[in-house]
């Protein structure tokens, strides 16, 4: 008997038994459940079982197995409801903080997966899948199983990382795994599910909306439309100051543009000095040694330059999607290894960010618009816009600049100011993104919106040495750490 682990198992050993008792009467052990002692006399037993639920369960029930909702969590419920399938069905009440719930089931399978060197099992994929698909008279964290839902975003997750294939042959492994289990029943509502899902039956059984777009050839990623909303939720709730463009004559709006095209490259890793950028879009003038560089400043230029292209938005899906395509197209025109207009057909990430897959790219993209389209406030929407391109990430290459151009047309055609990311501002730019990615905050991301129009609303007039001198006294060209965006 080992005295320093935190349970100990009463024993059938004489020895091993007084010398339990005698640590007990000492105050050096105490019992927590029927033959269960802890030598820990601090923490509450409910915490102490559940650390130590699974060396408990193999005790209690050896050749057990972790199954139905219980094999997907490996712990209890909210209520404390854990779920086994063993010889014969009962529930043990006796363990502080844990119900264990025991169905009558088929022995361990060899697709049942062993827990180390305990006498213990969980029930394999394609066996828990079947077990939670199994009807029950407890609703809610008392049930052994789980919503269809959960069974049809495993399917669509398993679909949309692996194919088709993955999915038939999941279904395959779990058809003789049902009739080894005699869960014949089960198993028809998975196939029903899974022909559902590849639009090979009829889609009315499905009850998550991501699944019946998948059906209907539109599938979407659900975690970037749940993102969508809650964007949507902040910005259709408030009201937004009107910052009005006062950059409306050619000369001016063209400045404007060049700065603009400057700045959103600069973003991306395009670095050039002032003077060396404007040559390039004055002149048309390519730079020898950074061609790719040099186009990268000219196609985002002539796009945002461009007063009638600036004033197009669009009015319904498929336009979208087509203006999306023709401003990239333009944009990545000096890369044609990038392939220009086409959306990616291989998965792109960022540092630990994964954007959405490419089979998932329209649907989301179509996602997002609609609820573009119930915005109202011209900024919202701009706003609104550029969040789902970033999200996105449609194509190989020039996403960011692409979802700012896109945001910026929606506020020339509504006569506002357009935005301009200065370098000074990147991080607290991207940070904001990366925070309503990342932990579902929009705040930031619209506090750092408005204040970027507010700044933006500054580069005004035709002059370049005095936008130039504005830009640099406002630290605009300053790397964030050393500098701070002053106006």
């Amino acid at each position: 008997m080992d005295i320093n682990k935190e349970i100990i198992f009463g024993s059938s050993d004489s020895i091993i038994s007084r010398r339990i008792t005698n640590m007990e009467k000492a105050g050096k052990l105490k019992k927590i459940a029927p033959r269960i002692y802890t030598s820990n006399l601090i923490d509450s037993e409910s915490n102490i079982i559940r650390r130590n639920l699974l060396e408990v369960i193999a005790w209690r029930l050896p050749g057990a197995i972790i199954s139905h909702r219980s094999a997907f969590s490996m712990a209890p419920t909210v209520t404390g409801d854990f779920f086994l399938t063993a010889g014969s069905s009962r529930v043990i009440n006796d363990i502080p903080g844990v119900r264990l719930n025991i169905a009558k089931g088929h022995e361990p399978l060899p697709s049942d997966i062993k827990l180390g060197e305990m006498p213990l099992y969980v029930s394999s994929d394609y066996r828990r899948t079947l077990e939670i698909l199994q009807s029950s008279r407890k609703k809610g964290d008392e049930s052994k199983s789980l919503d269809q839902s959960f069974v049809e975003k495993r399917m669509e997750s398993l679909i949309n990382s692996q194919g088709e294939e993955a999915v038939n042959d999941f279904r395959d492994k779990t058809r003789v795994i049902a009739k080894e289990c005699g869960m014949g029943k089960e198993f028809k509502k998975l196939d029903n599910i899974i022909s559902a899902l590849l639009a090979t039956r009829p889609a009315s059984i499905l009850t998550t909306e991501s699944g019946k777009a998948r059906a209907a050839g539109m599938p979407y990623d659900e975690k970037r439309a749940q993102l969508f909303s809650l964007l949507y939720d902040s910005l259709s709730s408030k009201f937004f100051k009107e910052v009005l463009d006062k950059n409306r004559d050619e000369g001016s709006f063209r400045l404007f543009s060049f700065f603009e095209s400057y700045f959103s490259n600069y973003i991306e890793g395009t670095k050039f000095e002032v003077n060396e950028a404007l040559e390039i879009v004055e002149t048309g003038k390519i730079i020898p040694k950074r061609i790719n560089d040099s186009h990268d400043i000219l196609g985002t230029f002539k796009i945002v330059s461009n007063r009638a292209e600036m004033n197009i938005v669009p009015t319904t899906e498929n336009e979208l999607l087509a203006i999306l395509k023709h401003r990239h197209s333009i944009l990545m025109e000096g890369r044609p290894d990038m392939e220009p207009g086409v959306f990616k057909t291989k998965a792109n990430q960022a540092g630990g960010t994964s954007f959405v897959l490419p089979q998932l790219v329209e649907g989301t993209l179509r996602y997002g618009f609609r609820l573009y389209t119930v915005l109202t406030d011209p900024f919202a929407k701009a706003i609104f816009m550029m969040f789902i391109f970033s999200e996105v990430h449609p194509f190989n290459d020039g996403n960011g600049r692409v979802s700012r151009i896109m945001m910026n047309a929606e506020l020339v055609r509504a006569g506002q100011t357009r935005i301009i990311v200065p370098t000074v501002f990147r991080e607290d730019y991207l940070l904001s993104l990366r925070r309503l990615s990342r932990r579902n905050d929009p705040t930031v991301y619209i506090r750092v919106m408005e204040k970027l129009q507010l700044f933006s609303s500054h580069i005004v007039g035709d002059n370049f040495d005095n936008v130039h001198s504005f830009l640099k006294d406002s630290d605009a060209f300053e790397e964030p750490e050393s500098g701070v965006l002053k106006f």
